[in-house]
């Protein structure tokens, strides 16, 4: 994908003004790692009468297939497109519109420490987009320009130059150019029109995307001739959302014609009902998810097994059914975290007497770890190398044997949903594999077979209908029933 931002000068107000807008140096080529692959920025011409900036972004397209499982943009309207051969690499869409927010931020948000006064100066300015899908035609791109000061010069692109008789593709090459506009304004109207215009997007669109429209569109959005358009297919059609973001709209409108602030029109709900309506944090229904199935499972002894800094430990301690609570960690450092937060050393005797912090490693046996109720491995087996994974299944499984084992761990699928982690990339540093849904139950299986126990599977987190939840639940219950039989 490849876009170009050009604008002119003379000694009072030079163009290489463009860099300090970017934050970009012209003098540099830089490089930037993006959501799903890498940008490059660089100068083709700098000087006093005339600046451009180029943005290229490469795309790692099997990295892209591989988090979206063969599911095109994530499920956008471009899954039937084939898995390797697409239009990705090449055409303006929200991939752009998304490295485009993350490389040039501050110009996005019309911020410049070095000049100040920069920003609110309008200039002349020419964007130049080679290839852009336009999902109705040369046309529709002129109504989503011009009415925001823009000169549109949109020219089909042909199917095959040999074969003229085959019409125009639904791409366009695009050329903006205006003296009436500052960056940043540009810089919003490609942020949201570029993916309207092509009318996908390639990661799940949830309710922040709402925000994420109203802070791009403020100033600009709530008068457009084609608002309803471009609010519905911004937010991918969903019919929630567009109404969310309709209202909003609305109530800015109202409050402009009133000469008033949003917040004096739109009173009616007091903050507080908004602040208890932000979504759990999925680290917080983790830690429900696994107390509630050490709840049903009658537990009272209880193993977490790496258990980090303690934050489950510290929501076991809160049930008096828990008689027993250990917390095991090969690292010192995450144990004494532990204990800090636990409080150990102020805590009363009778509640000391119920916790225990110990330091040993998943890798080997341990006498100290029998006999329990229960054990927790919460987040844990995707930070072993896959090689030392059985060292840790017979460890738990096989000398330890609890007679119930939670074991969470990410659902790979589901990281096509996060647009801010990059393509390629695990979830943490440190996570040496993320499983598929598929992958995970089948070594629960395998592990449920070897050493005697029932298993099933539990969402954590919103289950998504394509990929699934964000963390995946495995329970498995001993099956003693074959040994009783016997000793009857």
């Amino acid at each position: 994908m490849f876009l170009t931002i050009s604008t002119r000068g003379d000694a009072a107000h030079p163009a290489t003004d463009l860099g300090y807008l970017l934050h970009k140096h012209p003098g540099k080529a830089q490089k930037f790692s993006t959501s799903h692959g890498t940008a490059h920025v660089f100068y083709p011409e700098a000087d006093e009468q005339r600046c451009t900036a180029a943005l290229l972004l490469e795309i790692d397209t099997v990295a892209l297939v591989r988090r979206g499982k063969g599911k095109g943009r994530g499920g956008a309207p471009d899954a039937a497109l084939a898995q390797y051969v697409n239009d990705r690499p090449y055409a303006a869409s929200s991939l752009l519109a998304v490295a485009l927010s993350g490389v040039f931020s501050s110009a996005l948000r019309g911020v410049c420490a070095a000049r100040p006064e920069l920003p609110e100066r309008a200039r002349p300015l020419r964007v130049e987009v080679p290839a852009l899908p336009a999902r109705g035609g040369p046309g529709l791109v002129h109504r989503l320009f011009e009415p925001l000061g823009w000169t549109v010069t949109a020219e089909p692109v042909a199917l095959d130059t040999e074969f003229p008789a085959w019409g125009d593709s639904r791409y366009v090459r695009l050329v903006l150019a205006s003296d009436t506009l500052t960056l940043a304004e540009a810089l919003r109207h490609l942020y949201v029109l570029l993916p309207v215009l092509d009318d996908a997007k390639h990661y799940w669109v949830s309710s922040d995307e709402v925000d994420k429209l109203l802070r791009a569109g403020e100033g600009w959005l709530p008068g457009h001739p084609e608002q309803k358009l471009i609010t519905s297919r911004y937010l991918s059609r969903r019919w929630s959302l567009t109404r969310q973001a309709t209202e909003r709209l609305e109530l800015v409108r109202l409050a402009e014609a009133d000469d008033s602030e949003v917040e004096e029109i739109d009173n009616a709900v007091a903050e507080e009902t908004e602040a208890e309506e932000r979504p759990t944090p999925l680290a917080v229904l983790r830690r429900e998810a696994i107390l509630a199935a050490l709840r049903a499972s009658g537990a009272a002894r209880v193993l977490d097994l790496g258990c980090g800094q303690g934050q489950l430990v510290q929501e076991l301690l809160k049930d008096t059914r828990f008689t027993e609570i250990v917390g095991l960690d090969v690292s010192a450092r995450a144990l004494t975290i532990a204990a800090r937060r636990l409080k150990l050393d102020r805590m009363g005797e009778r509640q000391a007497s119920r916790v225990r912090l110990l330091q040993g490693s998943l890798a080997y046996t341990d006498k100290r770890l029998k006999g329990y109720d229960a054990a927790v491995l919460s987040e844990v087996i995707e930070h072993l190398d896959l090689p030392r994974l059985p060292a840790l299944e017979y460890a738990v499984f096989g000398a330890a044997r609890p007679r119930t084992v939670v074991v969470t761990t990410p659902n790979v699928e589901y990281n096509v949903r996060w647009e801010t982690l990059p393509a390629g990339h695990v979830r943490h540093g440190d996570h040496r594999f993320e499983w598929t849904r598929e992958e995970f139950r089948a070594w629960a299986a395998r592990i449920a077979g070897l050493h005697g126990y029932d298993v099933e599977f539990t969402p954590i987190g919103p289950d998504d209908p394509e990929v699934g939840p964000p963390t995946q639940m495995a329970l498995f219950h001993r099956d003693d029933t074959e040994k009783e039989a016997k000793a009857a």
